[in-house]
């Protein structure tokens, strides 16, 4: 990463920034692949069609939201030539698992306005989406470890 000598980058905008893009990015993989093309659950599935396709709408409205909200961010950072390129990418890991395990936690099992799948033993579909998740999050706390800039063991 080459940054201005006067100019140090912020880990911590950083990684703020970029959790919002990795939200909306994991929003519309689950919107795109499980309810579009898979067709195996729409957003609140306990309604008539019509309200379910509502809900999907929705939840699209919402990623898209995350989209724009990270996007100026992200760009605010790169204008100001302090973002901190290893920092972002941990970021955008966290919002890709926070996601993933938000919505398998409190949406399918607390809330219950859809599951995964509907079929008869759907724990190893559970399994794999918060295990998935939790990767995700992994992935994104092994990055932030070798972000430049970063003090000590907690950062």
């Amino acid at each position: 990463m080459s940054l201005n000598s006067s100019v140090k980058s912020d880990l911590k905008r950083s990684v703020t920034a970029t959790i919002p893009l990795g939200i909306g990015m994991m929003a519309a993989i689950d919107e795109i692949i499980f309810h579009q093309l898979l067709g195996w659950h729409h957003f609140f599935d306990w309604g008539t069609p019509a309200f379910s396709l509502l809900s999907d709408g929705l939840l699209h409205s919402g990623e898209l939201i995350f989209f724009v909200l990270g996007f100026f961010m992200f760009t605010d950072l790169r204008r100001r030539k302090t973002l901190n390129r290893t920092a972002a990418w941990a970021g955008f890991f966290f919002g890709l698992g926070a996601f993933q395990l938000f919505d398998g936690i409190v949406d399918h099992k607390l809330l219950r306005l859809h599951q995964i799948r509907y079929v008869e033993n759907i724990l190893l579909y559970d399994l794999i989406w918060n295990v998935f998740g939790l990767l995700l999050l992994l992935t994104g706390w092994l990055i932030y470890r070798r972000a430049p800039g970063r003090t000590g063991p907690g950062g």
